[in-house]
């Protein structure tokens, strides 16, 4: 829980603050960028909440913040509103799930509510407003994660919802070594008629990302919106893997269709020119 006692001098003065607990994992600050921004390397309040849409924009951030880092001084009684905004519609029946893991560096999740089974993509946190809501939806068939570093409390999901979790052989750890269905090798792997599961290695040998209706391509570490760069880009600095080898992955990667980029980390994009951001993407890293 953040703490007024290490509340951030780089605040506005008001009810909504950032303490020194953040690990500037970017998370509020494009979930509600009209109240946060980045000050000193950390997250801080640069606009307190005036309308009622703007204060529920931010608790959602609260409530999402992986470290617990954003608070209020007074109680918030509409913390409670907050949580019936996750998960976040984003188009179709994709959404957001909020409630980011510490454990996953402050890793997106989503979800798809689909008639051939709901899907969650990478582990949030088992916080019990979002798996009460998940109940609702229609509980979890699949979780799909996309890589080693993202599965957070994969296992708890699975015990609870019974689903069966989807990681790639390559990335299976101690920890997940009880997955129940393990792709190998590097062709793609049809889950459904609807989903294909893409070997993308890179940043991670066994990382893969998935493609849902030729529409939703979730990319975990692999591909993002840079707001920095001002276009889609790989982790260089944060490839564990192969560099090359994941540049040869996009170069794969680029020839199927998607309009929409949600990663893990960074930024997502809809772009109906996505095959043009995807070659400048390509270009980028060929230099970087």
């Amino acid at each position: 829980m953040a703490q007024l006692k290490t509340r951030r001098p780089e605040n506005i003065d008001g009810d909504l603050f950032v303490d020194t607990s953040c690990i500037d994992c970017d998370t509020c600050r494009w979930m509600a960028p009209a109240i946060f921004s980045r000050a000193g390397e950390m997250s801080a309040v640069h606009t307190q909440p005036t309308t009622a849409e703007q204060r529920l924009q931010a608790l959602t951030a609260l409530l999402s913040c992986p470290t617990a880092s954003i608070g209020t001084v007074a109680r918030p009684d509409d913390i409670q509103q907050a949580h019936r905004q996750l998960p976040a519609p984003i188009e179709d029946n994709v959404f957001h799930c909020g409630y980011h893991s510490e454990k996953s560096y402050g890793a997106t999740s989503y979800f798809i509510q689909r008639p051939g089974g709901n899907i969650l993509i990478d582990s949030p946190r088992f916080a019990a407003p979002l798996v009460k809501q998940l109940e609702t939806m229609g509980g979890v068939k699949y979780l799909y994660l996309t890589h080693r570093d993202d599965v957070a409390d994969h296992a708890k999901f699975q015990q609870h919802f019974g689903c069966d979790r989807i990681l790639h052989q390559d990335d299976i750890t101690p920890d997940t070594q009880s997955v129940e269905i393990q792709p190998t090798g590097p062709s793609p792997y049809p889950l459904a008629p609807d989903i294909t599961i893409i070997p993308v290695p890179g940043h991670s040998k066994g990382h893969t990302v998935m493609l849902y209706k030729n529409r939703f391509l979730f990319t975990g570490d692999h591909l993002a919106w840079s707001s920095y760069l001002g276009h889609l880009h790989g982790f260089r600095r944060y490839c564990w893997y192969s560099w090359t080898e994941q540049i040869q992955s996009m170069k794969r990667l680029a020839d199927y269709d998607f309009e929409w980029v949600l990663p893990g980390h960074g930024r997502r994009l809809h772009s109906a020119a996505m095959a043009q951001e995807m070659q400048t993407c390509i270009a980028w890293m060929e230099k970087a």
